[in-house]
C-alpha cells in the first residue's frame, strides 16, 4: 500500500464535547467547538478545514455538552464527503455504551468508542481538539511518525512563557523524543537557551491504534485517574520513552507556526484581533488552503452615507472584516470583526470590538473592546467600553477589560 494511501486511511477523532465553562456567556447555549469565530466561521472549522485540506476524511467528532448548534452547523457546512467512496463525517454523542455515565475525560471519550476503532480498524488515530483554531497540514507529521519508534507523536507549539502554565510543557531531546511532560505547572519549565518561550503540547495526537486501544483501557480501569490525556495517559508513555514531538514550524520560514487555544473570552478576543492585524499571521485568503464554513444565502457586505437631517455621513471601514448581507451607514469601524446582517447606523463608533450575526446598533452609540453575541439591540446613544466601573454593573467583564453582551440581549428594553 502506498504511503498516501496509508495516511488517507487514517481515522480522525475530534473531540467536540468541551462544556466551555470559562468561555460564558459565549458559551450559554452552544459548546465551545460552536462559538462563530471571524465573522463567518465557528470554531471547529479549523480543526476541519487541516483535516479535509490534508486528505484526512474519514472523521468522528465527539459531542457532548450543548451539542445541537454544533450538529446543526455540522450537517449544513460539512456534509461534504463522498460516503460511498469510504469518506465520512459522523457525529458521535455519549451512548452509553460501556456504563451509564458521559465522558469524564478526553481520554474517557475515546474508551467509550472504541467498538469504532475496532470497526474501522485503522492503523493510526489521529486526535484533535475541536478548539483550536491554526493551520497544519497532518500528512507531515504522519511522516515524521513513521519515521520515529514512538507509539504516539504529539504536536509541539512555541508560546510566550506567560500563559504557558495553562498547557502541558514539554521537554525533548536532539531526536525529539519527548523525555519530560508537566501538565499545566505553575513554573514553567522555558525552552534551553530562550527564557522568553516555552514547548507545549498542542493535544494533536497521533497513536498507533493498538497502542492507543491497550492505553486507554488499562486508564478506564485506574479508579485514580482522571481519564485525560495530559494528566494522564501521555506522562505514563512519556516514562516508557514512547513519545515524540513534532515541532509545529511554517514550512517555508522553520518559525513557530500560529496556533491558539480558545480556552477564555481573552484568548477568543485575542484570537479574533490577530486576524485584523495588518498583517495577519493566519491567512484566511489562502486559496491553497481554504477554511470552510457554512455560508448563509446573505447578500454582500456594504458600506453607504448615512443621513442625517440635510448631512451625508460616509460610512468608514478600517482593518476589520465585515460579513455578508452587513451595513455600515454613516457609521466608524475600526480593528473589528462584523458577523453577517449587522447593522451599524449614522455617527456611530465601533473599534476593536466583535460583533456576531444579527447585532443591530442605533446611531451616535459607541463600542470599544465589546464582543456582542448574536442578535444583540444596541439602543441609540448607548456607550459600552468606556466606564469599566458601569460596563463591570451590568455585563460580563474579562480580566484584560473586554465586555462580552448576551446572545439577544436588548439593551434598550434593559436600561427603559
Amino acid at each position: 500500500m502506498s504511503t498516501l494511501r496509508q495516511f488517507r486511511r487514517t481515522l480522525t477523532i475530534i473531540l467536540a464535547g468541551g462544556q466551555g465553562e470559562r468561555l460564558y456567556p459565549l458559551t450559554k447555549d452552544r459548546s465551545k467547538p460552536a462559538v462563530p469565530f471571524g465573522g463567518v466561521y465557528r470554531i471547529i472549522d479549523f480543526s476541519l478545514s487541516n483535516c479535509f485540506n490534508s486528505g484526512l476524511r474519514r472523521i468522528y467528532v465527539f459531542t457532548q455538552y450543548k451539542s445541537y448548534s454544533l450538529d446543526r452547523h455540522l450537517q449544513r457546512g460539512w456534509n461534504i464527503f463522498g460516503y460511498e467512496s469510504g469518506e465520512f463525517l459522523y457525529r458521535v454523542p455519549p451512548q452509553h455504551r460501556v456504563g451509564n455515565k458521559w465522558y469524564r475525560g478526553t481520554a474517557d471519550a475515546v474508551y467509550h468508542n472504541v467498538y469504532l476503532l475496532e470497526k474501522e480498524r485503522p492503523d493510526h488515530v489521529l486526535i484533535l481538539s475541536g478548539d483550536h483554531v491554526y493551520k497544519m497540514d497532518y500528512d507531515e507529521m504522519w511522516h515524521f511518525h513513521q519515521e520515529h519508534v514512538g507509539m504516539l507523536t504529539l504536536a509541539a507549539a512555541v508560546v510566550p512563557r506567560d500563559g504557558a502554565h495553562h498547557f502541558g510543557i514539554l521537554t525533548v531531546d536532539e531526536s525529539g523524543r519527548v523525555i519530560g511532560f508537566e501538565e499545566k505547572p505553575r513554573q514553567p519549565a522555558t525552552i534551553p537557551g530562550d527564557t522568553d518561550h516555552c514547548l507545549v503540547n498542542m493535544g494533536v495526537y497521533l497513536f498507533d491504534t493498538t497502542g492507543l486501544v491497550r492505553e486507554v483501557c488499562r486508564d478506564a480501569r485506574d479508579q485514580s485517574s482522571s481519564h485525560d490525556f495530559g494528566q494522564d495517559i501521555i506522562p505514563k508513555l512519556v516514562t516508557g520513552g514512547e513519545v515524540y514531538a513534532f515541532p509545529f514550524r511554517e514550512r517555508n520560514t522553520g518559525q513557530p507556526a500560529y496556533w491558539r487555544d480558545i480556552g477564555t473570552l481573552d484568548n477568543y478576543f485575542e484570537a479574533s484581533m490577530d486576524l485584523v492585524a495588518r498583517e495577519p499571521h493566519l491567512d484566511l485568503y489562502d486559496r491553497e488552503w481554504p477554511f470552510r464554513t457554512w455560508q448563509t444565502p446573505v447578500p454582500p457586505a456594504k458600506s453607504i452615507y448615512g443621513y442625517v437631517a440635510d448631512d451625508q455621513l460616509p460610512g468608514m471601514i478600517a482593518n476589520s472584516i465585515i460579513g455578508g448581507g452587513s451595513v455600515v451607514s454613516g457609521a466608524h469601524v475600526e480593528r473589528s470583526i462584523i458577523g453577517r446582517g449587522v447593522k451599524i447606523n449614522s455617527y456611530s463608533e465601533v473599534s476593536d470590538s466583535i460583533l456576531m450575526d444579527g447585532v443591530q446598533i442605533g446611531r451616535h452609540a459607541e463600542l470599544h473592546g465589546v464582543i456582542c453575541d448574536k442578535e444583540v439591540m444596541v439602543p441609540e446613544g448607548f456607550v459600552i467600553g468606556r466606564d469599566s466601573q458601569r460596563d463591570r454593573s451590568y455585563f460580563k467583564v474579562t480580566e484584560q477589560g473586554i465586555v462580552v453582551i448576551p446572545k439577544g440581549l436588548d439593551l434598550g428594553e434593559l436600561f427603559s
